[in-house]
């Protein structure tokens, strides 16, 4: 039986995850609109409105009477840290979330659910702490970039509307822009651990991401931050473990931290985005008593990179 149809307004659908979304929206046969920076028109039965991430327009006429939208918009933070690039990775994200806001708490007919996309990088460098959604936020650039988010989406006044933050670890998928470079380095012999090994990666399979987007939307009793991981987060070393184990490859040479800073400073990378972690679950999800697909990193793997 197909869903009743819908109107999802998806904000940041060029990106990987907004790929995935509207596919995922598209197989329910749902109306499909997103915003994006480039031209206005249709493709594949999407239609696509020009916006400009900052401002109220002509698009905020898309808002009235959806029954979801989606805030994905942010620069990738798969760069160096230069002041003109941590400037960007904090507007795009704050200007597009407090234009929306602005944009539904003038509709006649505002929108049921409104997901905006965060980060569990809120909650900063974690070490072997246990974190969900109750623990205190954490401290340095990638965790006030999550706070000055939240912050915009938490200001918006839109009363009509239920508003859940997204609190997302790494997505997981066979193509992921995350995961390649741990893939390449598996098959190239070098898919040890890196740096200590002993830093946690949060992390959820693409086919759980989209089921825990489902549950909160059909469930009303969902507001506020939830995490959105897999419930066995995992140290470094594990999770280049099972990469190796996954592609056939059991050993692989470690790569030191001295090394990852001065090649990320060669190619353009922070080396402290893999160098730090946090140990995150979701207890919202887990009282909820979602049944995750891959709960382990190597099921996880295995359907990812699996020979």
């Amino acid at each position: 039986m197909k869903d009743k149809k819908r109107k999802i307004v998806l904000a940041g659908g060029s990106g990987y995850l907004g790929s995935r979304l509207i596919a995922h929206y598209r197989a329910k046969d749902h109306e499909i609109v997103v915003l994006t920076r480039g031209a206005s028109g249709v493709r594949d039965s999407v239609r696509y409105i020009h916006w400009d991430n900052c401002s109220p327009g002509d698009w905020c006429e898309e808002l009235e009477g959806a029954d979801l939208i989606i805030n994905m918009v942010g620069k990738s933070v798969d760069c160096r840290y230069t002041e003109k690039n941590k400037k960007e990775i904090i507007e795009s994200r704050t200007n597009a979330t407090l234009a929306l806001g602005e944009a539904i708490n003038k509709l006649a007919q505002p929108p049921r659910l409104w997901l905006n996309a965060g980060s569990a990088a809120i909650y900063g460098d974690t070490a072997n702490s246990l974190i969900d959604e109750k623990s205190p936020l954490g401290n340095g650039f990638s965790a006030d970039v999550c706070k000055l988010w939240e912050q915009a989406f938490r200001s918006a006044d839109t009363p009509g509307t239920r508003k859940v933050v997204l609190r997302i670890g790494l997505v997981f998928d066979r193509n992921a822009w995350v995961l390649q470079p741990f893939i390449t380095m598996a098959r190239y012999g070098v898919g040890g651990r890196i740096g200590s090994g002993n830093q946690y990666v949060s992390w959820i399979h693409i086919t759980d991401f989209l089921q825990a987007l489902d549950r909160i939307d059909d469930d009303s009793g969902i507001n506020g931050a939830v995490n959105i991981v897999a419930p066995n987060p995992v140290t470094n070393r594990e999770f280049m473990s099972a990469i190796r184990k996954a592609t056939g490859i059991y050993y692989g040479l470690p790569t030191p931290a001295w090394l990852l800073k001065t090649g990320g400073l060669l190619i353009g990378k922070e080396a402290g985005l893999v160098l730090g972690g946090r140990r995150v679950v979701s207890e919202i999800l887990g009282e909820k008593q979602m049944n995750f697909h891959f709960p382990t990193i190597h099921a996880a793997m295995r359907q990812i990179v699996g020979r």
